[in-house]
């Protein structure tokens, strides 16, 4: 049988912006289905699809290239230094570490170029990263690049998790004459260390290295529906992704230390300043087109800007002043919006800063939305309070 060497390819990989190639074989992955299964069954993916939709498929490499011999894992570091300042526009939100650039553009490119290099050869390829048709985190564990830690992420010796993962399929054989180390066990990866879990905002790591979407800030925010009230103080100011169980990590933390004071400013050292935060006060000013515009390149629920003005008013429950103008300008105006979703997370804000008084127009509005708002118990946030 003729037989690719992955040193090629991994050449190919490392010079088109990945940090890492491995290889394994395509067979199912049987371990992961059943834990997909059994979560599932728990229900703790909550409304989660993308490999919870299809288990049987986003497990078997075959579904997706039959006749499949081989999957390449491809990972791209998304390691920043802190972030920069924030703007000074008022309250302001965060974006996750993941965002601050164009990394999964990257991984895509260089992933098709592996693919490219292999049909060129007379093989089959194809590329697949973040979506339901495959766990790319049991892919990459199962090649040996890294181990499950506590938080579900995958971990990379002397790496730590800011990687996002990808796979080129493929039906070449393509053998890693590089001696490649056994899987890793929990107690050779993350030892005793638990930093993790009592992190988490809303103690969504349920167990080692089990996550509870239900609680999960990041799901949440990509969640339809209202944002659940009882996690509204916990998300802070964050907007899009929560990085906390990483911040923590033991190895993440090397990684930032290691990473030179000012750098330079480079993207891959910084990513993209403006990325980094977002000015609640525009976003909740602007139009449909003008959001998607700006932040299109994120996750929105069936495209419909009104989660991202719903996530924007919990930004600015928790981080806003009710005296400003502005802010009760902005209050006012959501709070007459024709959506209920909006008008509901916007009674929540108001009571949250004091500004009460706007509301006495919404004592009849027919939503139920508004109304669970109107009877439910908000803390009023002092205005010197930690946004997060």
């Amino acid at each position: 049988m003729v037989v690719v060497d992955l040193s090629e390819l991994r050449t190919l990989a490392t010079s088109s912006g990945l940090a890492r190639l491995v290889v394994t074989g395509a067979g199912p992955l049987v371990e992961a289905r059943r834990v997909i299964e059994e979560r599932k069954a728990a229900g703790i993916n909550g409304s989660m699809q993308f490999t919870y939709k299809n288990p049987a498929r986003s497990t078997d490499p075959q579904a997706l290239l039959p006749g499949a011999r081989s999957i390449l894992v491809g990972a791209r570091s998304y390691h920043r230094q802190l972030p920069p300042p924030p703007p000074d526009a008022g309250p302001v939100a965060r974006v996750a570490r993941y965002m601050w650039a164009d990394d999964q553009e990257i991984l895509l490119a260089g992933l098709g170029k592996v693919a490219d290099h292999l049909k060129e050869g007379g093989w089959r390829a194809c590329v697949v990263s973040d979506q339901n048709h495959l766990v790319d985190r049991a892919v990459a564990e199962r090649a040996g690049l890294g181990w499950y830690g506590k938080n579900a992420n995958l971990l990379i010796p002397g790496a730590g998790s800011w990687f996002i993962l990808g796979s080129v399929l493929t039906d070449a054989e393509v053998v890693d004459d590089e001696a490649r180390p056994e899987p890793f066990e929990p107690a050779e990866g993350c030892g005793t260390c638990i930093r993790c879990i009592p992190a988490c905002p809303t103690g969504a790591i349920v167990a080692p290295g089990v996550v509870d979407a239900r609680l999960c800030l990041s799901w949440l925010l990509q969640a339809t529906g209202p944002f659940p009230i009882e996690h509204r103080e916990a998300l802070g100011d964050r907007i899009y992704g929560c990085d906390e169980c990483q911040d923590v990590c033991p190895p993440n933390r090397v990684e930032i230390r290691r990473a030179a004071p000012g750098g330079g400013g480079s993207v891959d050292e910084v990513g993209v300043p403006s990325r980094a935060w977002v000015a609640v006060l525009d976003l909740l000013e602007s139009s449909d087109e003008q959001i998607l515009a700006a932040h299109g390149r994120w996750y929105i629920p069936r495209r419909e800007v009104r989660y991202l003005r719903r996530n924007a008013l919990v930004v600015l429950g928790n981080t806003g002043d009710g005296r400003d103008p502005r802010v009760r300008r902005v209050l006012d105006r959501c709070l007459a919006d024709p959506d209920g979703l909006i008008r509901s997370h916007a009674v929540w804000s108001a009571r949250r800063l004091g500004c009460d008084d706007l509301l006495v127009e919404l004592s009849e509005d027919p939503d139920p939305m508004v109304a669970a708002e109107l009877a439910y118990p908000v803390r009023a946030r002092d205005v010197a309070e930690p946004a997060s």
